[in-house]
């Protein structure tokens, strides 16, 4: 079973919608039975960091997801949740990659939104995936390069694309959006 976790954030559908494509199910919820009889989980994100940390912590997720042993996939805020402190809302993380969260210098138009290029793949969802592939982001805030980087974007300045450490896959993009890149990533996280 794969756990879509559920708190105030958007974009749970579009992932679901997206594992439906890959003939995946999976179960959105915010309860901490299933999440830790998951096969795998998913921790999509798209809002504001600090009033989601809030919903996380009423439910007591901000300590749970940390202390999961089966493979996670932080997306986009979910990412940057599972990071140190995070500038937006001056918020703390859950620590689980050591890097933190910075809003973009503003040289350029933020958010960085639209397809970009992802390079230095090193992890395993990237099987398959070659250099210089095109994804989806949509982002104000970014993830320095850290040793957990698993591969880097450059818009402003070169970024944490994803980040892999132990069980803990996350990506800054959308591969729910990102066309065949995207499911492919997808897929690889299923099949881990």
């Amino acid at each position: 079973m794969i756990a879509l976790i559920k708190y105030n954030g958007g974009n749970v559908s579009s992932v679901r919608n997206a594992l439906e494509r890959l003939n995946v199910s999976c179960v959105i919820t915010d309860d901490p039975e299933m999440i830790l009889k998951a096969d795998k989980v998913i921790f999509p994100g798209v809002g504001e960091a600090s009033s989601t940390m809030k919903v996380l912590k009423e439910k007591g997720l901000d300590t749970l997801i940390p202390d999961l042993k089966q493979p996670v996939l932080g997306i986009c805020l979910g990412m940057q949740l599972m990071c140190g402190s995070n500038e937006e809302g001056n918020t703390k993380g859950m620590g689980i990659f050591d890097v933190d969260v910075k809003w973009f210098p503003p040289k350029d138009l933020i958010p960085h939104m639209g397809w970009n290029t992802i390079t230095n793949l090193k992890s395993p969802l990237f099987s398959g995936i070659e250099e210089n592939s095109d994804v989806y982001f949509v982002h104000s805030y970014y993830c320095g390069l850290s040793d957990s980087t698993a591969s880097v974007c450059d818009y402003i300045l070169p970024f944490s694309a994803s980040l892999q450490k132990d069980n803990f896959f996350a990506v800054q993009f959308h591969p729910e959006k990102s066309g065949y890149t995207g499911s492919r990533i997808l897929n690889n996280f299923i099949n881990l």
